[in-house]
This record gives C-alpha cells, sequence and structure tokens, in this order.
C-alpha cells in the first residue's frame, strides 16, 4: 500500500470526518499551547522580525489547525505590542503561514474557513481585510499557503521558516516497517496490527528501526528549513517505560485488532486479508525521541515533557452530546483510519467494525481508565 496515496482523514464537515471528531486532540493541544506560544514569543522578542515564516506539518483539516494558527498569530501580536511598548516601533508583522500534509488531504475546506478566520481575529489576508481595534491599529498581515507533501523529507528552500508546529503527526511512520514481512512478503505479526504481547520481538524491532529512520530524515529535512535558532514544537503520541504493550495507545490497537478478529469469526473479512493489515504508527518512548535529537545533532531540547488526557469524559457536555468514550475513541479513530481500512478491506465493515470498537473501548474503561500518553517537545535550532 502507498501510504502517501492513500493515508489521509476523512475530509468535509460530515458526521464521520476529522473535523467533526478531533475532540481529542483538541482537548490535548489546549493543555499545552502554552508551550507552543511560549516558544514562539521567546523566539520573536529575540529577533523581532519584521516578517516570520510559519509551518503546521501534518495540518490535516477541520478547526484545529485554524485554532493553533490563531493561538500562533495571537502570541506573536502580543509580543510585538509587548515590545512597541519598550521600542516605540509599532510596526506591522507580516505572517507567512505553510499548512503541510499528504497530497490527499482535504486543504479546500481549510481555505473556505480562511476568509472567516481573519475576520474573527481581526488580521489582515490577502482575501480579507479587517480594521483593527484601538489596541491593534497595526494588526498583523496574514497569507496561508498549502504545501502537499509528505514531512519525510525536504518541503521548502533553505533557511526560510522561522517556526514549525507539528501536532499529532509524527507517530505516523512513513511506512509499514518492510522488516515484518518475511521473504515471501507475508507479514510475520500474524493477525495483529500492531505490536502485540503477541508479536515476535522482530515486530517491536522493525517498527523502532522505522521510527529512528523517518524521525532523524525529519529533523535533518527541518534542519536545513530553519533560519538559525528557529523553533519547533511537536507533539505526538508515545509510551512509558521499555515496553512496547504496557501503554494505553498499544491497548487502543489491540482492542482494533480484537474488533477486525470479530468481523473474522462473522465471515464478513478474510482472515488473509487482515494477516495482510499492519498500521504506520509507532509510540516512542521519551528516551527512543531524545536519542535521536542527540543523535542528528541540530537541534537542542528546551523542553520534552509526558502528559495524558483523562478518559473520564462527562456525559452531560457543553454541546449536548451524550457519546461514550468508547464511541468518542471509536469515530476518532474512524475519521484517522477510513482511508486505509476502504483501500484495504472494502468499504461494507466499516460502520461495523468501529461500532464494535466503540463497545470494546466502553468495556475496557468500565475495568480503569484508559490515558493515553503523549509527549510535547520544545526544539532550537542552533546556532
Amino acid at each position: 500500500m502507498d501510504i502517501e496515496k492513500v493515508f489521509h482523514m476523512v475530509g468535509g464537515n460530515g458526521e464521520t470526518s476529522y473535523a467533526a471528531n478531533s475532540s481529542l486532540q483538541k482537548r490535548a493541544l489546549d493543555m499545552v499551547k502554552h508551550i507552543a506560544t511560549e516558544s514562539i514569543v521567546d523566539l520573536y522578542l529575540a529577533t523581532t522580525p519584521q516578517k516570520m515564516a510559519i509551518a503546521d506539518l501534518g495540518c490535516s483539516s477541520g478547526p484545529n489547525t485554524l485554532s493553533v494558527i490563531g493561538d500562533i498569530i495571537d502570541a506573536i501580536d502580543r509580543a510585538r505590542r509587548r515590545n512597541f511598548m519598550v521600542t516605540t516601533t509599532n510596526r506591522t508583522t507580516e505572517i507567512q503561514v505553510f499548512l503541510n500534509d499528504l497530497p490527499s488531504n482535504d486543504f479546500n475546506s481549510i481555505f473556505l474557513a480562511w476568509p472567516d478566520f481573519c475576520k474573527e481575529k481581526l488580521i489582515s489576508s490577502g482575501s480579507s481585510k479587517c480594521n483593527g481595534r484601538n489596541d491593534r491599529s497595526h494588526p498583523p498581515f496574514v497569507s496561508i499557503a498549502g504545501v502537499p507533501g509528505s514531512f519525510y523529507g525536504r518541503l521548502f528552500p533553505s533557511d526560510t521558516l522561522h517556526f514549525i508546529h507539528s501536532s499529532f503527526s509524527l507517530h505516523w511512520l512513513s511506512r509499514v516497517p518492510p522488516a515484518i514481512y518475511d521473504q515471501e512478503g507475508k507479514s510475520i505479526n500474524k493477525g495483529k496490527i500492531y505490536i502485540s504481547e503477541a508479536s515476535p520481538p522482530l515486530v517491536s524491532e522493525a517498527y523502532l528501526m522505522q521510527f529512528q529512520e523517518d524521525f532523524s530524515l525529519f529533523l535533518r529535512s527541518r534542519s536545513l528549513e530553519l533560519k538559525s535558532g528557529g523553533r519547533m514544537v511537536l507533539t505526538l503520541l508515545g509510551r512509558t517505560g521499555p515496553h512496547h504493550t504496557h501503554s494505553a495507545n498499544s491497548l487502543l490497537w489491540e482492542l482494533l485488532s480484537r474488533s477486525f478478529a470479530i468481523l473474522v469469526s462473522q465471515g464478513d473479512i478474510d482472515e488473509e486479508k487482515l494477516n495482510s493489515y499492519e498500521i504506520h504508527f509507532y509510540a516512542p518512548s521519551k528516551e527512543e525521541i531524545d536519542d535521536e535529537v542527540r543523535k542528528e545533532g541540530s537541534f537542542a531540547i528546551d523542553r520534552l515533557e509526558l502528559f495524558e488526557i483523562e478518559s473520564n469524559m462527562n456525559k452531560s457536555k457543553s454541546n449536548g452530546s451524550t457519546a461514550t468514550y468508547g464511541t468518542t475513541v471509536a469515530t476518532s479513530v474512524r475519521a484517522i483510519q477510513e482511508s486505509l481500512i476502504r483501500h484495504h478491506f472494502g468499504e461494507h465493515i466499516v460502520d461495523d467494525l468501529f461500532g464494535i470498537y466503540g463497545k470494546l473501548i466502553d468495556e475496557e474503561t468500565a475495568k480503569g481508565e484508559i490515558r493515553p500518553i503523549s509527549f510535547i517537545v520544545a526544539l532550537r535550532k542552533k546556532v
């Protein structure tokens, strides 16, 4: 399977779209957004550039990416006004925003939302000019562009970016690790879609090797594109400790494997189809992230912190939803995985698969809370 051609979040704004099913990612972004804004403010005050170039890598579609961009723009503008109090130079800041994802991503939905976003934020852009209030007499000018392509490789000219952001994207590998296939091209991880207790040791070794290759290439590519002293803030799923299966992220994939197995037992999926399906995902440990940054050598780590998102969802949410945690997770995973599942198994299994998956998650949470691990990494390009 060609991941770059097939893999994408469900586009649009429909019931199963990523835009409608990314609330868990938004909760995580809100928990750690202060780290991204502190990083961009620190960079701005150290350099006071009149023009800034910012990239959001793995932006997907929906409201989350514009929320991130809005927080960054607000932070830059606060820093500009703070600097004005010291220097009395209240000049307009021009910001170029680059949104990156794979070519099949629904960029159009972002661009359609862009004019209203500009009006709400009182910023000027090529398509929307808004008059600033008195305390924002020089609102930032912001332009936006889509950059299709894999971030596992070069995307931008050398020495052009000031700040890079990426949220919940780098745990997606560039490919399923080729080392999990035998000489006949069959997976040695039979019946499982990710690292499990039943997986041969070679499976976890193959996934680690692929993560090391991909993350090193990511760092090397970004080091060429960032200006000296530029910053990068990355959020990704991970794990604590050396054991891959001792984590909530691994448990969630194991439950999806069981959901597939139930459909096999019902005759809805051919067993060989399941045996040939693997996910291109890896949840690294803190030590594995730190090791790759240090080995690549272009960046200093300002912060590397673990955080968790609670799974105890209140059914009486402010939006009126009564969805269980299992349903919320299942619809979120569906919005991410559906393109690959449809391509491999066909579309006829999708509704049943994720209905079963949501129920299995709810059964598991009845035994105890599931708390996926995430890391946020703030990096500074070395001078």
